[in-house]
């Protein structure tokens, strides 16, 4: 190695696993830079050497978006909140601070992201590269709070983008899958520090779906909980407040002890024998959610939930409007095929925005996510389910999120996304010799075929 490259920190025997444990790979190097111009160093290094890099953060992506043979990148060192303005809201981060690191800093500023997902472990760069969403129909994707960013392209060069500087790669970068560069400094457009009442009912399934319009404006953020097997869903409405930080959850022997350890024992016990889920999705049902109840606390207190355990999960958005006939295709194909699937199918809402390769491009969207558990890493039968949903969400214009295992193909997302193209010519502009495309981006964006870039390559094997 270059004697210039020696003091770079990084580690030869690594092995990555996301969090789900689905997925794993042993990059040759892997780095963890602290600072841009290590960062730029280990760009010269792999150029030099004609390797490829894929830049990871919390590894949250339950698909092998993060997977790579050649060198990895961890952000981790680069967490550093670098400037706020408080008159105009704005924080300026670099790009491997994970969002709940961010929240407390906001949170200690008198400021607050205005959405958040279910869950603030990612690093923001990884939340905005995939568009990582949360819920309400006036309320866009994590990267539309975002009006400046820093990219390091594969030539080592630096370029700051806005809405003003560079504009079409700034609309590229926000959703860019890590395909153009390495995204290093971000800037966010914050609110003040806020409070939301999030009020869960059981409401029955054709009751929010008959009235589907009025159910989504009622509320600031608004996303529903579907349990397969039965009519019963949750409905989960969230506003801002003034009032104070109050409750009156269901406590932790029926949250913890009930609603995750003993669940997540039967489960595994369930795997064989299957036909005991529907039964199992009743009493679950019946034990945690058909009391209502209400939170007030921090924002992004509310809008996190706890995702449970290990899990393989799907998710795509389509017209707001098509929702009803998705849940109403899913559900028939569940009671025709017999299939034992887990609760819950989650839907959640979000406005349309004009980020090139945003799954809300164009449009307000519903997203539509399915899952099955993994309990103690244990493996479920998925792939049927899997391939019937995404049938469904194709046929109702579907897209899929791009932090998922997804099947969909280059050609299909050239239809699917107006700018798909004009993304493309701009990628290979920015990263000729293709440094930043690993397995999953060729196969999705290239069109790739064959065991080079076929995902079962990078499947964990525990």
């Amino acid at each position: 190695m270059e004697p210039e490259f020696s003091e770079i920190p990084k580690t030869k025997d690594y092995r990555f696993y996301n969090w789900a444990k689905t997925f794993s790979c042993k990059p040759e190097l892997y780095f963890k830079p602290a600072t841009e111009d290590e960062l730029i160093n280990i760009i010269e290094l792999a150029r030099n050497n004609h390797k490829k890099i894929k830049v990871v953060g919390a590894g949250h992506s339950p698909s092998d978006l993060a997977c790579t043979t050649d060198y990895m990148i961890n952000l981790d060192k680069l967490n550093h909140v670098l400037e706020f303005d408080q008159k105009l809201m704005t924080v300026t981060v670099e790009a491997g601070i994970r969002l709940h690191q961010l929240n407390e800093e906001l949170k200690s500023r008198g400021l607050a992201l205005g959405n958040l997902g279910s869950i603030s472990d990612q690093s923001v760069a990884g939340a905005i590269s995939t568009a990582t969403h949360g819920t309400g129909i006036n309320y866009g994707v994590l990267s539309s709070l975002i009006i400046e960013l820093t990219l390091i392209l594969s030539s080592g060069a630096r370029l700051n983008c806005s809405q003003n500087s560079n504009p079409d790669i700034f609309k590229a970068a926000l959703c860019g899958v890590g395909s153009l560069g390495i995204i290093t400094r971000i800037t966010i457009q914050c609110e003040p520090r806020f409070r939301l009442e999030a009020i869960q009912k059981p409401v029955k399934l054709n009751e929010i779906l008959d009235d589907l319009d009025n159910i989504v404006h009622s509320a600031e953020h608004v996303r529903f909980w579907w349990f397969p097997h039965t009519d019963d869903c949750v409905l989960w409405k969230a506003n801002r407040s003034t009032k104070k930080k109050q409750s009156n959850t269901i406590g932790y022997f029926r949250e913890t002890l009930l609603g995750f350890h003993l669940y997540q024992f039967i489960l595994y016990f369930v795997r064989f024998q299957p036909t005991w889920i529907p039964s199992l999705t009743r009493t679950m049902f019946k034990l945690k959610f058909t009391k209502e109840t209400f939170v007030v606390d921090d924002s992004y207190k509310v809008f996190n939930f706890d995702c449970l355990f290990p899990q393989y999960v799907n998710e795509w958005a389509i017209p707001w409007e098509r929702t009803k006939e998705a849940i109403k295709k899913i559900e028939k194909w569940i009671e025709e095929t017999n299939s034992n699937v887990h609760f819950p199918i989650e839907v959640r809402f979000v406005d349309e925005d004009d980020i090139w390769l945003s799954p809300a491009f164009g449009r307000k969207v519903c997203y539509i996510g399915i899952i099955m558990y993994r309990p103690y890493h244990a493996p479920v039968p998925y792939k049927k389910y899997w391939a019937a949903y995404e049938e469904i969400m194709r046929s109702c214009q579907g897209r899929p999120h791009w932090a998922k295992a997804h099947t969909m193909t280059s050609e299909e997302l050239t239809k699917s996304y107006p700018k798909f193209q004009d993304f493309q010519r701009l990628r290979e502009k920015l990263d000729p010799d293709g440094m930043f495309l690993n397995p999953y981006l060729r196969r999705h964006f290239l069109g790739e075929k064959g065991t080079t870039v076929d995902s079962k390559q990078f499947s964990a094997k525990l």
